[in-house]
């Protein structure tokens, strides 16, 4: 069976449950799932005076080597500055070992994000997530438009062909819609089926 890996940082809890959503499309298309976060790398009185969520069912990754036991690896950020954020790059910058064995080479690799705002940044986000996966020589799958519930200007959504995403507005008060999280399963269903494909 194929193996899943979605792996996210998540401060406010939007990240996190678009993770969720990613893994059933990927349990749809038939893969074994684990959902792993990134260490929390913010001093606990930012974290205290921010209000991040700190309760999660996930258990935080065992390490950089664990990559290396999946077919395919989603990874989940929010933007900050128009990139992904410090937690999840400082993970990130400890794969190099892997890289000198080209242990992810041939594995899916994806990206999600959320942002504030509707031009906040999500692009260059999932961007600055796929470039690690690139580097790594990993086959990107992103959301693509078979996905109509992107496509239209009737209300406001997140999704672009690079990723799925979810707007959460300046205060955090928006949850994930379900347009948004419709797009997270598509988009890991279709990773699930491709990673399938290519280690059949």
């Amino acid at each position: 069976m194929t193996k899943v890996l979605v792996l996210y940082y998540s401060s406010y809890g939007h990240i996190e449950k678009m993770a969720d959503a990613i893994a059933e499309g990927a349990r749809s298309g038939g893969a074994e799932v684990d959902i792993r976060r990134v260490a929390e790398t913010a001093p606990a009185e930012i974290v205290k005076a921010a209000g991040f969520k700190t309760d999660t069912a996930h258990p935080e990754i065992e390490g950089p080597d664990a990559l290396a036991n999946y077919d395919a690896i989603v990874v989940g950020a929010p933007t900050r500055y128009g990139r992904m954020p410090s937690q999840m790059a400082a993970f990130w910058d400890t794969t190099g070992g892997l890289w000198m064995k080209g242990a992810l080479v041939g594995k899916v690799g994806g990206a999600f994000t959320s942002t504030a705002s509707q031009h906040g940044g999500q692009e260059t986000t999932l961007f600055s997530i796929i470039t690690n996966l690139l580097h790594h020589g990993m086959t990107i799958v992103g959301l693509d438009y078979g996905f109509q519930g992107q496509m239209g200007l009737d209300e406001v959504n997140g999704g672009t062909p690079y990723g799925a995403s979810t707007l959460a507005d300046g205060d955090g008060s928006r949850q994930p819609s379900t347009v948004e999280l419709d797009g997270a399963r598509y988009q890991g269903k279709r990773i699930a089926e491709t990673a399938a494909k290519l280690t059949a």
